[in-house]
C-alpha cells in the first residue's frame, strides 16, 4: 500500500477513484514525496483506476461513500487529469498539492499486546513476551500471576519505540549465558535486532542484521555459534554467524523443491542428535523459468513464483548442517497429527520431545523427536480450562520443569508443569488484558471491505 492511501486511510479521509463505471479504493497511487516534490501526475492506462477525487470520511456513523456510475453527469470534483491529456504539472496547473492530515472519526483497534512469542531467562528469572499489536518486548517476573479481579499485572520493564525497530516481530531468543535477547522482525523492518539483559524504553539494538523479508522463526546452536532463521515466502532456512550483523552473508541455504518446505514457520535444533525440525504451514510455490537454477539461492529481496500448492501442515526433519535443496530425512504429516498452522516451537532434549504451538486449535501439541508419518502426538494440552486461545508461542524451562505459552488470542502468557496433558489448568497466568477480553486479531491488514449483505468488515491479515 502506497504511503499516501495509508496516510489518506489513517488522516480520515479515503481516494475515490474510477474504473469502468465503479469508484474504488486502490493503493495505486503516486507516493506522497513524489506528489510533493515534482508535483506531475502519472496517467494510468485506459481502463486503469484513475484519480478523480479525494473527500473527507463520513462524520456521522452508518453513513458510507456513494457508488457512483462514471456515465453519471458531473463529477466529485474537477478531475486531476483527463484521458488525452498531457500530465499535470506545478507549472501547467499551480494549485497546491494538500495532506489531509485530519483525525479519524472513528477506529477499530485492539489497545492491549498480544504476544507472538515468548521466551524465559532462567538465569534473571525473568519471562520476554513479544508483543506484535503495540510493537516491543514486555518483561516479567517468571512468578508473576495475575489475580482473577486484576485487570492485568504490569510488566517490570518494557522495550519499545522507533529505535528498537520493533515491528511485527515473531521470532525470539533469550542467550541463556549471556542473557542477550534476539528479536527476528516478519515483515516491515526486515531486521534482527539484538538487545543486552536489563535493555529497557525506547533503547537502540546494540546489534543489528539485515534478514530476508518474511523471516519468521529463530533458532542458535550454541556449540557451533551459529543462527538459523525460517523464512515464509521464500521457503528456507538461512544459516549466519550468531554473532552476524549488519548484510553479512549467510553461511548455508536449505532451499528447493526437494526440501518440502512450505512456509516454514518455528524451527527448533536438536544439537544432541544433530537434527533441525521446521513446522510449515503448507503453501508453497515451485520456482520455475529462466531463474531456477543460475539464480539459485534466491536473493533476499527477490521473490521468483511459478505455480503454486496447499499442502497439509508438516514437521521436516534435517541433519542440522543441511544445506541446498535436499529431502528430509522424515516428515510429520497427516490427520493424526492434528497440525494446523503449527507457529513457533520449542524442544526438550532431555525428555526428546517438540512442542508444536498450533494456532487455530488452540493446542500445544508434544511429539516426539524421532515420530515420522502420520503420528499422532503423544501429548495434547487443550480445553477450556488451560487459557490457551491462539498460542503462536511455546517454550520449555527445563530448570524451572515447566513449559510457557503466548497466547496471540486473548492477551496472555500461561504456563504449565512440563509434564502437563489435556485439559490443565496453567499453574500460573500472565494477562496483559481484562479478563475474557479476546484479541481482535488484526495483525497486519493488507486491505478491507465491507458487506453489506452480511452487515461484517472483511479485513485480510
Amino acid at each position: 500500500m502506497s504511503q499516501i492511501l495509508k496516510k489518506s486511510i489513517l488522516a480520515g479521509s479515503i481516494l475515490l477513484l474510477a474504473a469502468g463505471g465503479w469508484l474504488v479504493l486502490t493503493s495505486r497511487v503516486a507516493q506522497r514525496d513524489w506528489a510533493a516534490s515534482s508535483r506531475t501526475a502519472l496517467l494510468l492506462p485506459t481502463g486503469q483506476p484513475q484519480l478523480v477525487s479525494q473527500i473527507p470520511l463520513p462524520v456521522m456513523e452508518g453513513e458510507y461513500c456513494q457508488w457512483v456510475p462514471a456515465s453519471a453527469s458531473g463529477t466529485l470534483s474537477e478531475p486531476l487529469w483527463q484521458e488525452g491529456s498531457a500530465p499535470r504539472t506545478a507549472a501547467a496547473d499551480p494549485r497546491p498539492v494538500v495532506d489531509a492530515d485530519r483525525a479519524p472519526v472513528r477506529a477499530i483497534k485492539d489497545s492491549y499486546p498480544t504476544y507472538s512469542a515468548i521466551a524465559v531467562d532462567t538465569n534473571s528469572n525473568e519471562v520476554y513476551l513479544q508483543d506484535e499489536n503495540l510493537f516491543g518486548l514486555k518483561v516479567f517476573n517468571r512468578l508473576d500471576n495475575t489475580p482473577p479481579t486484576a485487570a492485568f499485572t504490569e510488566p517490570k520493564r518494557l522495550i519499545g519505540g522507533i529505535n528498537t525497530k520493533l515491528e511485527f516481530n515473531c521470532g525470539l531468543y533469550v542467550d541463556q549465558r549471556s542473557g542477550d535477547v534476539y528479536s527476528v522482525n516478519n515483515d516491515t523492518v526486515d531486521t534482527m535486532v539484538v538487545f543486552p539483559r536489563g535493555a529497557e524504553g525506547n533503547a537502540h539494538p546494540m546489534r543489528e542484521m539485515e534478514t530476508p523479508h518474511g523471516t519468521f522463526g529463530i533458532a542458535v546452536d550454541e556449540g557451533s555459534q551459529e543462527l538459523y532463521l525460517t523464512v515464509e515466502h521464500d521457503n528456507a532456512v538461512v544459516v549466519y554467524r550468531k554473532m552476524a550483523e549488519g548484510d553479512e552473508t549467510p553461511l548455508r541455504l536449505l532451499q528447493g523443491d526437494k526440501t518440502d518446505l512450505a512456509d516454514p514457520h518455528g524451527i527448533v535444533l536438536d544439537t544432541k542428535n544433530g537434527w533441525m525440525f521446521v513446522g510449515n504451514h503448507g503453501s508453497t510455490h515451485r520456482v520455475e523459468g529462466e531463474h531456477e537454477k543460475e539464480n539459485w539461492p534466491l536473493d533476499r529481496n527477490q521473490m521468483i513464483r511459478g505455480s503454486g500448492e496447499l499442502r497439509p501442515p508438516s514437521i521436516t526433519v534435517y541433519p542440522l548442517k543441511a544445506s541446498g535443496d535436499i529431502a528430509p530425512l522424515r516428515v510429520i504429516q497427516g490427520p493424526r497429527t492434528q497440525l494446523n498452522w503449527p507457529s513457533n516451537m520449542s524442544i526438550d532434549e532431555e525428555r526428546g520431545e517438540i512442542y508444536v504451538a498450533n494456532d487455530p486449535d488452540h493446542s500445544i501439541l508434544i511429539f516426539k523427536t524421532t515420530d515420522q508419518g502420520d503420528v499422532a502426538p503423544s501429548r495434547i494440552i487443550k480445553g477450556p480450562q488451560t487459557g490457551i486461545q491462539n498460542p503462536t508461542g511455546v517454550f520449555v524451562d527445563s530448570k524451572n520443569d515447566e513449559v510457557w505459552v503466548s497466547n496471540m488470542g486473548n492477551h496472555s502468557a500461561t504456563v504449565y508443569s512440563r509434564t502437563a496433558s489435556g485439559d490443565a489448568a496453567p499453574l500460573r497466568t500472565i494477562r496483559s488484558a481484562p479478563a475474557g477480553k479476546h484479541a481482535l486479531m488484526i495483525g497486519n491488514p493488507g486491505a478491507v471491505e465491507y458487506d453489506s449483505k452480511r452487515d461484517e468488515i472483511l479485513v485480510p491479515n
